[in-house]
């Protein structure tokens, strides 16, 4: 029996998926092989050569995407006081203190980013084996904790992306969705793989980008030459 279905393998074509291609032209295959009937998200995985079980090696970081996700994020902050009515004034669709906490603990999750002011962190700390495995624990390295919540929150309802290397050193990240287009999702593309550049760790040897992924949510993955990266990014500066 075949491993896909017969949407996916018509996706593939006659397409060696074994070949890497440039930048430009994964984009543009990953977008042409979507076939759901929804829009589906691009998203790109990227090898690293990093050890993160070496606090110095972890490549954690955040980037405002130029043309957003092409999705409504629900911001859920952690703050009390004035920071509330600043919260609800930026957007925000939950905010609150011990309230908010007691709603998580009860099995309430019903949000995409978390924000946090600094004293807040101690309450929030209740709960982060909760939000921690999920990708929602507020941290100070992606700029969800912090006492500028309206700027928080206003970056994560326009697109700003966390991105965290798992422990093989891959890192996964969206980059819009297929109705974008190819130019619209290489121009966020090329502000993530900035931002990555950016983090390389003085301590990481060897090759940094070793393997590049690019794919849509149902479609099949296109394998991208990372050789093509410094490339790209140089082209369209």
């Amino acid at each position: 029996m075949p491993k896909h279905g017969k949407k996916y393998r018509n996706a593939v074509g006659d397409r060696d998926t074994a070949v890497r291609v440039d930048i430009e032209e994964g984009v543009k295959a990953a977008v042409a092989g979507a076939y759901a009937k929804f829009d589906e998200t691009v998203d790109v995985a990227i090898n690293l050569g990093v050890d993160p079980k070496y606090s110095d090696q972890m490549i954690r970081g955040a980037v405002s995407l130029p043309n957003g996700l092409g999705k409504d994020v629900r911001v859920a902050v952690f703050c009390k006081g004035e920071k509330e009515n600043e919260a609800k004034e930026a957007g925000a669709d939950y905010y609150g203190s011990d309230d908010l906490v007691e709603k998580i603990q009860s099995g309430w999750l019903d949000f995409d980013k978390a924000v946090a002011t600094p004293d807040m962190m101690a309450v929030v700390g209740k709960i982060g084996r909760v939000l921690g495995p999920r990708g929602l624990m507020p941290n100070a390295k992606t700029g969800t904790v912090t006492m500028d919540v309206a700027k928080a929150v206003s970056e994560l309802k326009a697109g700003k992306v966390e991105f965290k290397v798992d422990k093989a050193g891959v890192l996964h990240a969206p980059i819009g969705k297929v109705s974008f287009g190819p130019d619209k999702l290489l121009e966020n593309l090329k502000a993530l793989l900035e931002t990555v550049m950016r983090l390389k760790p003085s301590s990481a040897k060897g090759t940094y980008m070793k393997a590049l992924a690019v794919s849509s949510t149902m479609g099949p993955g296109v394998k991208v030459d990372p050789l093509t990266v410094r490339k790209f990014l140089e082209s369209t500066n």
